[in-house]
């Protein structure tokens, strides 16, 4: 059943409107990434006791440790190219919406809800 010509410009201003607003929110993580140097830290130290377990397993003949040890060397590097969750440039652009969040969590899904359509109706309302 085709739309109405009222529902196919809602829905088209719809589009723009979260293609307007959405757009830095998509790419926003990709700017504010940065490493953490926890994970680096313990990526490290991964993959120098993967190196250490693939020494015993080619020195002892069993394979199994060298594979083993391989995977957590592989792991260990993972980890340490994994950005943190908090990057300073995230902070700044969601520290107003954060509070209201918090107050709202306790409700459970409710909340989540409400929480969306407060933030819809922000949106609507900046214009």
């Amino acid at each position: 059943m085709p739309l109405s010509e009222q529902e196919q410009r809602l829905l088209d201003e719809m589009e723009r409107h979260l293609m307007r607003n959405d757009a830095d929110v998509v790419t926003a993580p990709r700017e504010g990434q940065s490493l953490s140097y926890r994970n680096i830290v313990y990526g490290s130290l991964l993959v120098l006791v993967g190196i250490g377990g693939l020494i015993v397993g080619v020195s002892s003949s069993i394979i199994a440790i060298g594979v083993v040890a391989f995977i957590v060397m592989v792991g260990g590097v993972v980890l340490a190219l994994t950005p943190s969750r908090s990057g300073t440039a995230g902070r700044g652009a969601t520290a107003g919406t954060r509070k209201p969040a918090a107050s709202a969590s306790a409700s459970g899904s409710a909340g989540f809800m409400d929480r969306m359509n407060d933030r819809w109706d922000r949106r609507n309302g900046e214009r």
